[in-house]
């Protein structure tokens, strides 16, 4: 009887948990990081091929986007999640292994030109649609034996469409204990999905802690703080960028705006674009899966013929030439693209085609991870790289506060809270490596419930309440000096851009003959070195 740390240990993303009991080898979420690795996560303690099962907390990918890469790797037992996790991970498997092969096949082009080796992508279409025959879906706070000693139940967590908590009930050689794996601890009164549900016993808790050092603030009108940003943007003539994951902030957007339309809150109609297959064939979800998702005020929408999230002039992009059309229409327009943290997709091209103009607004609705571009945005970059070219960041940069799906400090101490009794340990992992160590000890100080935060390769005896083995802090390995050179030149490269874009700016008015010359002489250059 044994719990072991893999992913998400002193880190956000990548989320992932062993567990072995009753001679069955179970993993708890298998999920991708996403933007930049702090720690080394150590490898799953078992051959792949020898893992029974897969009992996943929700869709999202830094929950399930290695899924793929298991079945790849030569896993063939069962995944056991709620029917809408399992609907959601259909597409945003398949979505993910499509970024993949896209990503390898960009890479693939300027290698050959370079003579470089060939990129693999990490896994494919064909891999992600062999886990997705693998699902399992249950209903929520359906008790379902596992296996003899070990039985689950799934229960509501309010995080996203489908997300889940999971009980676990192992008996083994007489001791038996009762394991907690929060998932992702959802916000209080989002809206269309229900507020996270408690539970009242357990031994052992693994638990998230994204925002465990922060509290949000007080939460606004969304739909008037979100028409407030709308109507100061179109005024200027320009688009509001969203970038917002494809499934459930999209959604929540989509629920806003339908408010703002209905309390016309924006002097105007306007038009929105939905430019995301994925989230469109999310959206669908949304609307197969209300009868158990949904809240009562969502519901009641719903039952007075209201649709939550669809509202007139709502366009939905879904072929690549839709995609680019909007780009190319000058009607002052609202864009819901993906991803949410800016790192693939097309919100890419959106950024790129919006980011230099001022009259524009990038509006950031939910977490961004360090070393993601959304977070550089966040943080203030005055320019970013997309696709090659350097776009300067003129564009107005807002959040709307309060937009999270992500319980904060207070949230997390409601949910642990309702343990009755204490809890003998709370495992602290999903989040950032201080925060980690704060919640830990706020909750061992300030509320005399045992925690700690262990790192990637810890095990823990669930029989004996004593460490196996400790985890490994093992930073992600720096730059290597020769790397570090070439980077430090490719930024002085940057600068001396940044200095021809001044140079052209201050030509302004000159004579066209020697304008014209200019002109000649950069298209040389940009022959000469366009690789």
């Amino acid at each position: 009887m044994k719990l072991g740390f893999v992913g998400a240990d002193h880190e956000v993303t990548g989320s992932c948990h062993y567990l072995e009991a009753c001679g069955k080898q179970i993993l708890i979420d298998c999920g991708m990081e996403q933007g930049k690795d702090i720690y080394v996560n150590q490898d799953i303690p078992v051959p792949i091929n020898q893992i029974d099962y897969v009992l996943l907390t929700h869709a999202h990918i830094d929950h399930s986007g290695r899924l793929p890469l298991l079945y790849k790797n030569g896993f063939k037992g069962s995944i056991i999640s709620t029917f809408a996790t399992s609907d959601l991970c259909s597409i945003m498997l398949r979505d993910s292994a499509h970024i993949q092969e896209f990503e390898a096949e960009w890479r693939n082009r300027k290698a050959r030109r370079a003579g470089s080796e060939e990129y693999v992508p990490l896994y494919t279409t064909e891999d992600a649609l062999g886990a997705i025959s693998l699902f399992h879906p249950c209903d929520y706070e359906q008790t379902i034996e596992l296996s003899e000693g070990i039985n689950i139940r799934f229960r509501d967590v309010g995080h996203l469409l489908g997300s889940a908590s999971i009980e676990i009930w192992i008996t083994e050689n007489g001791i038996s204990r009762k394991l907690v794996f929060s998932g992702d601890i959802g916000n209080i009164n989002q809206p269309l999905i229900k507020d996270p549900q408690t539970t009242s016993s357990a031994d052992y808790v693994i638990m998230e802690s994204t925002y465990g050092d922060r509290l949000h603030k007080a939460p606004p009108d969304y739909a008037m703080e979100l028409a407030n940003v709308i109507n100061r943007t179109l005024r200027r003539g320009g688009n509001l960028v969203i970038p917002a994951f494809a499934v459930g902030r999209t959604q929540e957007m989509l629920y806003f705006i339908r408010e703002i339309k209905e309390r016309k809150l924006v002097e105007f109609d306007f038009p929105v674009y939905v430019d995301s297959p994925l989230a469109i064939e999310a959206t669908s979800i949304f609307n197969k899966n209300f009868q158990s998702c949904f809240d009562e005020e969502a519901m009641a929408l719903i039952q007075s013929g209201i649709s939550p999230i669809r509202f007139p002039n709502l366009h939905l992009a879904i072929s690549s030439d839709e995609s680019k059309a909007i780009n190319f229409d000058s009607t002052p327009k609202v864009i819901i693209s993906a991803s949410g943290m800016c790192e693939a997709g097309r919100i890419k091209h959106h950024l790129k085609h919006n980011l230099w103009r001022p009259e524009c607004t990038v509006l950031f609705v939910g977490y961004q991870a360090y070393g993601t571009l959304g977070r550089a945005l966040t943080e203030g970059a005055e320019y970013v790289k997309l696709f090659g070219e350097t776009i300067e960041v003129k564009a107005e940069l807002a959040q709307l506060d309060g937009v999270s799906g992500h319980a904060d400090k207070n949230g997390l101490l409601h949910w642990v809270e309702a343990f009755s009794p204490k809890p003998q340990m709370v495992f602290v992992v999903h989040g950032e490596d201080e925060t980690c160590d704060h919640f830990a000890a706020c909750l061992t100080d300030e509320h005399q419930i045992p925690a700690c935060a262990p790192f990637s390769g810890a095990l823990f005896d669930l029989a004996t309440g004593e460490w196996i083995k400790e985890g490994l802090k093992i930073p992600v390995a720096a730059e290597k000096p020769a790397a570090k050179r070439k980077s430090d030149i490719y930024a002085r490269l940057i600068e001396a851009g940044k200095r021809l874009m001044q140079v052209i700016y201050h030509n302004e008015g000159g004579a066209n003959k020697d304008l014209a010359k200019f002109i000649s002489q950069i298209n040389s250059l940009c022959d000469k070195w366009d690789r």
